[in-house]
């Protein structure tokens, strides 16, 4: 199986990125992360976000971006700041409840998608969508998730986010299996029922499985950490995560 890059999720360790960025930087790339994927771009240009990944020896490995920058008004401007940045993946975090009520509405969002997923094509970028646990949660008898993903073309990214999902009951094992190749970048993230701030490695996520199939037929080309619920101080638990992963193998 082939080795995959690692990248932190920048949410995770928010508050000190909008201290001192530039720093937060530096110490992740010295705990010995690849990458980063973005939340948000803390008031810098992209000229400045590029010089300061490439100061540090890193690659953008995505960023979440707000459904609202993909309308036809701030597409183009969204598109360009992410080329300047050298950044291709360009993922939703989330979609506004009132966007999301039924399963039209995930069923007119997945045209969104094709559109947007058509759009970005054309700028060599990629349109993913980020899942939660409300999306394997039951809406009118079916998955949100389910629904979204059959009506969306393989071009659409499926980051698929082990713990969140896992918390919806939904089988990480059972998704990159059944839409094989589109997770090109894989959040994980840690679930226990019974430890609600468990890291990597300490609660219920069957790791071995994920990362066989991440590496085999997921077409996962990022492992991406993301530390939502931190039980150290933010940037001593990317730490410890990173740190299970390398006891698993995977650095």
């Amino acid at each position: 199986m082939k080795r995959l890059p690692i990248a932190l999720q920048l949410y995770s360790v928010r508050e000190d990125c909008a201290r001192d960025l530039a720093g937060t930087l530096k110490a992740v790339a010295e705990m010995g992360y690849a990458g980063v994927e973005f939340a948000g771009w803390h008031n810098h240009p992209a000229a400045d976000l590029k010089k300061m990944l490439a100061d540090n020896g890193l690659r953008p490995a995505g960023a979440h971006i707000q459904l609202a920058q993909f309308e036809p008004a701030n597409w183009e401007a969204n598109a360009d700041f992410n080329q300047a940045l050298g950044n291709r993946y360009l993922i939703v975090p989330g979609i506004p409840a009132e966007r999301r009520k039924t399963l039209d509405d995930w069923r007119r969002l997945a045209d969104f998608f094709n559109q947007m997923a058509e759009k970005a094509a054309a700028r060599d970028l990629r349109i993913g969508y980020h899942n939660h646990w409300m999306e394997f949660e039951l809406l009118e008898g079916r998955r949100p998730w389910d629904v979204f993903f059959d009506a969306t073309r393989r071009e659409v990214i499926m980051q698929f986010d082990t713990g969140n999902a896992l918390r919806g009951g939904g089988l990480a094992a059972d998704y990159l299996q059944r839409y094989a190749g589109r997770a090109e970048t894989v959040h994980l993230k840690e679930y226990s029922s019974a430890q609600p701030k468990a890291l990597i490695g300490e609660g219920e996520v069957p790791w071995p499985a994920v990362f066989e199939l991440c590496e085999t037929i997921g077409g996962t080309q990022w492992y991406i950490v993301e530390e939502e619920y931190r039980p150290y101080p933010p940037m001593e638990s990317v730490r410890r995560s990173l740190e299970a992963l390398r006891a698993m193998g995977k650095i």
